[in-house]
């Protein structure tokens, strides 16, 4: 089943892009310097995992059932 369609799997789709985001942000920022257009919504993930950080690392770290 696409993640589209089954929640779970869309809510650990967008959780690995906010990872993923947070993650560039910190090693290249210039890639995401830009806050409108396309490339704004990656800077938006990056400040989301920025900010809840603590939130994320333990819902990516709860073992799935």
């Amino acid at each position: 089943m696409s993640a589209l369609f089954d929640f779970k799997a869309f809510l650990t789709v967008v959780l690995l892009t906010i990872c993923t985001c947070t993650y560039v942000k910190l090693k290249a920022p210039s890639i995401l310097a830009e806050k409108t257009g396309f490339r704004g919504l990656f800077w938006k993930g990056a400040r989301i995992g920025g900010t809840l950080e603590h939130l994320t690392d333990l819902k990516s770290c709860k073992p799935s059932t």
